[in-house]
């Protein structure tokens, strides 16, 4: 009950005066205030406390305090405990309202309309102390319209990615889904290591640090383990000692069951990162609709307490004898709809089991797409490169004349003649090259009918320097 995550979401129910015995609301007053001062709510630090203010005694001493602190079986249940506690408070108050408004019309020359007037003001009473207790449950997560957009991390950079193609948004989370076989360990395995600083860049895009990383190794964890040990050295001992902690096997409970697991176990590992290897293994079942609500209940509550959350998942069985090279959708996806409607970010990797070469497709993009990648896995090494054919930067090299946004679109979609969403596709990854520098564009000339002239991108003189 004292522990400090358990006292936040406890005040933003309850009010000392919802404790029916004095000394439980002497207890809290006092509580209340350590927190206030951002100092300890332990048992020993209350004892002094209250020793201090001479209530030791009153509310049953040390001993007592040592009681309540140990009686809930976990803080988790904190907030369903405290509303145990309010609702009975609410009980209690409104039966005592039923007492007097009882008592006023017994009296000699009681006049019903004072009594009915005084009731209703007592009613107006309970409801705002209802709505004001704490912050209250209707208030609890409110912010005005301006801190929305400038304080919740709106414009934060990615956690991978640039602001332009964003992989994995800061306060969502990434999901990587495919088949067995294809590269999700693989790929998730080089974005961790970047995010404990021992690489900066995956797939050729920044990776920002993270402080301790939680891994959740519930799918064969001694895979997962092979898998890793392909891209650590001896002299990566230190930081993998300190900044990444492995679980291994299954939770102890569902995410489905106990929402606030995941961010209890980011908060005992002291992680600001958890990856789940993998969602089947995580929740009762995933074709549920009310337990993909509950599991992504579970994924908020750690996003809200500023954990940032990877997962790992399977395609539909059914489609997995897709036609090779067929841009898949986010109903190929296993399990309910509501599991990738709560991720920000979906990546999905399409191949055969164990081949190198592999295809990733952006299926729900927190900014512009990113790819199609065409990718090589080397799986001695544990590391994944894009396909230098199908690299735009590569592409304009091989073209010195340069080339329209058409061009590059053919050349990706592997179609003579590209639709509208590969030219627009071309588009983005053209101007963003020229914005970053990597190419230059020469501006076309408008026309009449069939004439004009578009624009073309070249590799810029820099990167024909040191190609």
């Amino acid at each position: 009950m004292f522990h400090h995550r358990a006292v936040d979401e406890v005040r933003a129910l309850l009010v000392p005066e919802d404790f029916y015995r004095p000394a439980h609301e002497t207890i809290y007053r006092a509580i209340l205030a350590l927190r206030a001062d951002d100092a300890p709510t332990d048992p020993i630090v209350l004892t002094d406390y209250l020793l201090g203010r001479g209530d030791l005694s009153r509310v049953g001493g040390a001993p007592y305090l040592h009681v309540l602190a140990s009686a809930p079986p976990t803080v988790a249940n904190a907030e369903h405990y405290a509303e145990i506690v309010r609702r009975k408070a609410d009980l209690r108050r409104l039966r005592e309202n039923g007492i007097r408004a009882v008592q006023w019309a017994t009296e000699p020359g009681a006049d019903p309309d004072a009594i009915r007037s005084a009731a209703e003001a007592e009613l107006r009473t309970e409801r705002d102390r209802a709505l004001a207790s704490g912050g209250g449950r209707l208030s609890r997560y409110l912010v005005d319209g301006w801190r929305f957009v400038t304080e919740t991390g709106a414009d934060t950079d990615p956690l991978w990615g640039t602001r332009e193609q964003t992989a994995w948004s800061s306060g969502e989370s990434l999901m990587i889904v495919g088949p067995p076989g294809v590269g999700k360990t693989t790929l998730a395995h080089q974005v961790v290591l970047a995010r404990l600083g021992l690489q900066s860049t995956v797939l050729n895009m920044p990776v920002s640090p993270s402080e301790r990383v939680l891994y959740l190794a519930m799918d064969r964890p001694k895979q997962i383990a092979h898998a890793m040990a392909r891209r650590i050295t001896p002299e990566h001992e230190a930081v993998l000692r300190d900044r990444l902690a492995v679980w291994q096997g299954p939770l102890p409970a569902t995410l489905d069951k106990e929402p606030d697991l995941l961010a209890d176990l980011a908060a005992a590992h002291q992680a600001d990162t958890i990856v789940i290897d993998s969602l089947k293994d995580a929740v009762s079942t995933l074709v549920d609709d009310a337990l993909a609500v509950a599991f992504h209940n579970a994924r908020m509550r750690a996003l809200r307490n500023g954990v940032e959350v990877m997962e790992l998942h399977h395609q539909r069985k059914a489609t997995a004898d897709a036609p090779r090279g067929q841009r898949p959708t986010l109903d190929r996806v296993y399990g309910s709809t509501w599991i990738t409607s709560g991720a920000g970010s979906v990546l999905f990797i399409a191949g055969e089991a164990g081949d190198p070469a592999v295809a990733i497709h952006h299926l729900k993009t927190p900014t512009g797409e990113i790819g199609p990648l065409q990718v090589i896995h080397d799986h001695e090494r544990g590391t994944t490169t894009i396909e230098p054919t199908f690299d735009p930067v590569a592409i304009l090299r091989a073209h010195p004349g340069g080339l329209t946004t058409r061009d590059l679109a053919a050349v990706l979609s592997g179609q003579a003649n590209p639709d509208r969403s590969a030219v627009e596709k071309a588009r983005r990854h053209l101007e963003r090259l020229v914005k970053s520098g990597h190419a230059r564009k020469t501006e076309g000339a408008a026309g009449g009918t069939g004439g004009g002239q578009q624009a073309r991108y070249q590799v810029s003189n820099l990167h024909i320097a040191v190609g």
